[in-house]
């Protein structure tokens, strides 16, 4: 009943579309009708303002984090369950029930849950995902090129066994198969250029 528990939970927390919520809250339009029709935090910041693209990342964030802290809490800090959570996490958010299965790419509820669950791995991509996105000023390119060094990260720093390793490969493969739109507009030199 616990594991079943565990990833209802960690679903639904990851379906909440904040960034749906705020803007329809702020604004009155939907979000995913602006823009590049992402819920995301990056793209809120594009279409709404800062202040409510910020409130977005903390929010999605804070949901990743929350369904790994949980089941850590409802199976006495199992790491199988706690990574089946973080990938749990951020398929709710990738395909919403509320929003039709509609949303978002899941960086922000990635680097939640992988703040509870391998606090040391994330910090060392968070150096990496700043250098890329200040290099090439793609905000795409610095989640892609993160993702995909994160498992080893996970393993090097981390020292983790073998499930939350698994499930850094894992949601890793999962965002940058949602940044494939991305990664044509990269292709073809027409992805949006972040200004710091």
């Amino acid at each position: 009943m616990i594991p079943l528990a565990v990833l209802a939970i960690a679903y639904l927390l990851g379906a909440i579309p904040f960034g749906y919520l705020l803007v329809r809250w702020k604004t009155g339009s939907d979000i995913r009708a602006s823009g590049s029709g992402n819920i995301g935090a990056t793209n809120v910041m594009r279409t709404t303002g800062r202040s409510a693209g910020i409130l977005t990342l903390l929010l999605d964030i804070a949901k990743g984090f929350a369904a790994v802290w949980i089941a850590g809490r409802l199976t006495g800090q199992d790491p199988l369950w706690m990574s089946i959570a973080a990938v749990t996490v951020m398929a709710g958010h990738a395909y919403p029930v509320f929003l039709g299965f509609k949303g978002g790419k899941a960086v922000a509820s990635f680097v939640g849950a992988f703040l509870c669950l391998a606090p040391w791995a994330l910090l060392a991509e968070t150096v990496i995902f700043v250098v890329v996105v200040f290099k090439t000023r793609h905000i795409s390119m610095g989640s892609i090129v993160g993702a995909a060094t994160f498992p080893l990260a996970v393993w090097l720093v981390g020292h983790s066994t073998v499930p939350p390793v698994a499930a850094a490969a894992l949601a890793g493969a999962f965002v940058i198969y949602r940044h494939s739109s991305n990664m044509q507009r990269l292709r073809l030199g027409t992805e949006s250029v972040f200004k710091f």
